[in-house]
């Protein structure tokens, strides 16, 4: 058959690159920033600190406690358990992910082989039928990695839902604290004796729940 040295479709798939590796973001609980903002101009801290008074929540029954929440979140062992099942299902997807590009890199430089002995039409098929191969690819991987996520998050819900809370809630009344603040937003002064109840709380936690299993993502 002739040669199409100035065929369109080779053109084309030229500008069609192998599909870019998937890179799987997961958060476990949440996440914040912290940002630090320049003053440009205005009073100075101790012309702003007039307008604070000295008044603070008191009375004998006030008590107050820290939970640091990224720390159960690193420490307890059902969360550490449950990452680690996440962790393996996305190092799986990862390999496939390997593999497949491999094989679709193999099929690729085929497709340019062939290109001078080749039809028009049937390198046009040849390509066409790459594309839908690297878009099927891409949609699965992305619906895998999804599902990995909400596997994982369902499962952290239901650790925080019928766990974490109901401890919290019963350290609070055990405890009989006003208020409890997230540890990770807190400023506290030079005394402040069994302030921090996070230890309490994880190892509790440890104590009711070791272990949660992820329902099976979609595709494995």
């Amino acid at each position: 058959m002739a040669k199409n040295t100035t065929n369109p479709t080779v053109k084309n798939y030229k500008k069609t690159g192998i599909i870019a590796a998937l890179v799987i973001i997961v958060a476990v609980l949440g996440g914040w920033a912290v940002s630090a903002l320049n003053s440009n101009g205005g009073a100075t801290v101790g012309e702003a600190l007039e307008e604070v008074s000295a008044d603070a929540a008191n009375g004998a029954n006030l008590r107050i406690a820290v939970v640091r929440m990224d720390a159960i979140q690193t420490e307890a062992a059902a969360l550490k358990d449950l990452r680690e099942q996440k962790e393996k299902y996305e190092s799986k997807l990862r390999d496939e992910l390997t593999k497949k590009q491999n094989e679709l890199e193999k099929e690729k430089a085929e497709i340019e082989k062939s290109q001078d002995v080749l039809s028009r039409e049937a390198l046009q098929r040849r390509v066409v039928d790459y594309q839908n191969k690297v878009t099927k690819l891409q949609r699965e991987l992305t619906e895998r990695a999804q599902s990995i996520e909400m596997s994982y998050q369902k499962a952290l819900n239901e650790i925080q839902k019928d766990h974490l809370d109901p401890i919290i809630e019963g350290t609070i009344a055990k405890k009989k604290l006003s208020l409890v603040v997230d540890g990770r937003f807190a400023r506290t002064g030079a005394d402040a004796e069994n302030l921090d109840i996070t230890n309490e709380i994880v190892k509790a936690l440890d104590k009711k729940i070791s272990k949660k299993k992820m329902d099976t993502p979609q595709g494995f």
